[in-house]
């Protein structure tokens, strides 16, 4: 397979994952900010942890000065010029998958098409505060569409693999900051760790990445910090837990690798951070610290994407 048509697939997958994870990271910011701040009054912001969790903190005070529900909605959601808001990611999954329409069946193209047209025509101008959760809603939505088109006609090949490696480690890399912003987001003064609104906030991380259901099927406990983290970093069966969606960047590169009869340095690296976290400890986690654990996680995992277009030419 050609290195351009490789790259276009990766990337497929990783834009609509973006694109998602984009709206889930929102839904967090908007749950949370709805509760309210008993010493200014009014309801409390938690826009900037939205931000630093998209990593998209820098580009948006640069251009709008402050983070408030106007600006991430204007950046995060709508602004065609930040390669990382929910408009580019759309936009470009389309024009990634257009590039290789042969490579991708026309199920999965016309949810792509589909997708964009129906985010240009209509969202794009109709997105305000007061249906932000419908528009966030109908992302995950289209996401999950697209995903079943892939699953239930695309032929489990080559194409197939490098479009799922792209989708689980922009994954891998969204759970990891999904799970950081409870670590920006502070608690009201009075409120003790362990209180009603740490609860609240971790239950809210939880939701946003479907698995409070989960937490308490496996749990069938109060929500505790350290479970949450076991749930979402070591649990194999969640299928957002970071151990997970690591095995599947092994396994999809590892049935490259196979392909072209050789071992790359990518595959040794998502080999050794999968085998890493398999046989981790939540106490192992919590020893230095979830937020300083995440951080170095997040740059272990920044080294395999660029290991993978390293081994596949992507910038040719």
């Amino acid at each position: 397979m050609l290195s351009r048509t490789a790259a276009s697939l990766y990337w497929v997958g990783r834009y609509m994952e973006r694109a998602e994870n984009l709206a889930r990271i929102l839904e967090v910011g908007y749950r949370m900010s709805q509760m309210p701040d008993l010493e200014a009054g009014g309801t409390r912001n938690e826009w900037p942890s939205s931000a630093v969790a998209a990593a998209c903190e820098d580009g948006l005070i640069e251009k709008h000065g402050e983070a408030n529900l106007d600006t991430v909605l204007s950046y995060i959601a709508l602004d065609p010029e930040n390669p990382s808001s929910i408009h580019a990611c759309l936009e470009t999954a389309r024009t990634n998958a257009r590039a290789v329409r042969t490579a991708v069946t026309s199920e999965m193209w016309e949810s792509l098409n589909d997708t964009w047209l129906e985010f240009n025509g209509q969202w794009r101008k109709s997105l305000k505060k007061d249906n932000l959760l419908s528009f966030l809603d109908w992302v995950k939505t289209r996401s999950t569409i697209f995903r079943g088109a892939m699953s239930g006609t695309m032929l489990r090949d080559e194409p197939y693999a490098f479009i799922n490696v792209g989708t689980f480690i922009e994954r891998t890399e969204n759970t990891a900051r999904i799970l950081d912003v409870k670590f920006h987001v502070l608690l009201p003064q009075g409120e003790s760790i362990g209180g009603s609104v740490d609860y609240y906030q971790w239950a809210t991380v939880l939701r946003s990445v479907s698995a409070l259901g989960s937490y308490h099927w496996v749990y069938r406990d109060a929500i505790k910090p350290w479970q949450v983290a076991e749930l979402l970093i070591l649990k194999k069966e969640m299928p957002r837990s970071l151990v997970y969606t690591l095995s599947q960047v092994s396994y999809y590169l590892n049935q490259i690798g196979d392909g072209h009869g050789r071992r790359y340095d990518s595959q040794r690296l998502a080999g050794k951070l999968h085998s890493e976290l398999d046989f981790s400890k939540v106490d192992d986690i919590f020893q230095d610290g979830l937020h300083e654990y995440l951080d170095k996680f997040l740059v272990r995992n920044n080294k395999l994407g660029v290991a993978i277009a390293e081994d596949f030419h992507f910038y040719l």
